[in-house]
């Protein structure tokens, strides 16, 4: 069966334009103009995943992305504007979105990402292959989908716990950006380390006592990222 994925825009051209490309690729598409009929659709239609813009009417891209993330794994990838990227990157992240793609967007952009959202959510390493971290500060148990951070559980989206996975699982190795986008996002984000610095950035004020002296998410200029123990 063909995937399936809702796209949810309030411009009627980037529904066409997105809509156009993606079911000449052979996905099933469903459109919605709004958050509120975004919303229903993807209780009604379970897509595999959604492509969802910030800004729109009556409920706005962070509030569906919220709302779905309440209930689903299903992959998010956000639109956003370009002028405020960053910012909006930060915030779709917070809300639970796993991707994003800044307007206006390169159609091939567009095709690729989707097909690397739709790869890692398929993806799913086997048990026996997840590591686990414990200290007095931090818990990690990935085969559980569990991390704590003093007692206090910490929600990570299905691709930061395959980053923090992959950082975990070589702890103490210094890797390489290029090697952490091929294992984590695919070959088609390995010259995207500026998009890895926006992950791990993330990570960090979520996972680190001090995000911005961090302890276990340590960087070497022009090298990479490490994981490293405190035991």
């Amino acid at each position: 069966m063909a995937d399936r994925i809702l796209v949810v825009d309030d411009d009627p051209l980037v529904l066409e334009l997105v809509e156009y490309n993606l079911r000449g690729r052979g996905y099933e598409i469903i459109t919605a103009e709004d958050g509120q009929d975004g919303i229903r659709k993807f209780h009604e239609m379970r897509p595999d995943l959604v492509i969802l813009d910030v800004a729109m009417p009556k409920l706005d891209g962070y509030q569906v992305c919220q709302r779905i993330c309440e209930v689903s794994d299903t992959p998010i990838i956000m639109l956003t504007a370009k002028g405020h990227f960053e910012d909006e990157v930060i915030k779709g992240l917070d809300m639970g979105a796993d991707d994003y793609i800044a307007k206006p967007f390169k159609v091939g952009e567009l095709l690729a990402r989707v097909r690397a959202a739709l790869r890692r959510a398929r993806s799913q390493p086997a048990n026996d292959q997840l590591p686990s971290y414990h200290d007095d500060y931090l818990h990690i148990d990935l085969n559980a989908r569990v991390v704590t951070c003093n007692d206090q559980p910490v929600k990570l989206t299905p691709t930061e716990y395959k980053l923090l996975s992959f950082l975990v699982k070589n702890k103490g190795r210094w890797l390489e950006f290029r090697q952490i986008l091929e294992n984590v996002w695919g070959f088609e984000y390995i010259d995207d380390i500026d998009y890895l610095r926006v992950y791990i950035w993330h990570l960090r004020r979520k996972l680190e006592p001090d995000p911005k002296n961090p302890i276990y998410l340590l960087n070497e200029l022009n090298v990479g990222y490490k994981f490293e123990p405190q035991i």
